[in-house]
């Protein structure tokens, strides 16, 4: 596991496998519908000869109310720090690990100078929201 993984597990919480029931333990169909390949029979009733579309929910995570909301998060300087950052979710923050972490994002030149951890935090941001999280833009820029 990569030090983004690390961050992306402790920011938005391990992903745990998709749980199917055995298709002799799924529930009866509701009138007016049937199984998947199968249309559904007709009742007359518009509403009811519908299509089934079942709602899929997609939870996006606030990356800065969650990060606010962690314990340490006022004495951090988060936002704009990667090492703040990294302390705050509890992944060491230490030159190697960062170092490691650049190399994941894309920067094999990473010296650990004070652009090099702006561009670290900003990349670390991107990828956060590119994996689904909320990410104000002043933390992207």
């Amino acid at each position: 596991m990569g030090i983004f993984s690390s961050i992306k597990d402790a920011i938005f919480g391990k992903d745990e496998p998709a749980k199917q029931a055995p298709s002799a333990a799924r529930p009866a169909a509701k009138p007016g519908t049937a199984p998947a390949g199968k249309p559904a029979p007709k009742t007359g009733n518009a509403w009811a000869d519908a299509p089934v579309v079942e709602r899929q929910s997609i939870d996006t995570v606030d990356v800065e109310n969650h990060l606010d909301s962690m314990p340490g998060a006022d004495r951090l300087n988060w936002r704009t720090s990667i090492v703040d950052l990294l302390k705050l979710i509890n992944v060491d923050s230490d030159y190697a690990s960062r170092k490691a972490l650049a190399s994941e994002l894309g920067r094999e030149d990473y010296e650990g100078s004070a652009e090099d951890n702006v561009w670290l935090h900003r990349r670390t941001m991107r990828e956060l929201a590119a994996h689904g999280g909320k990410v104000p833009p002043e933390y992207l820029d």
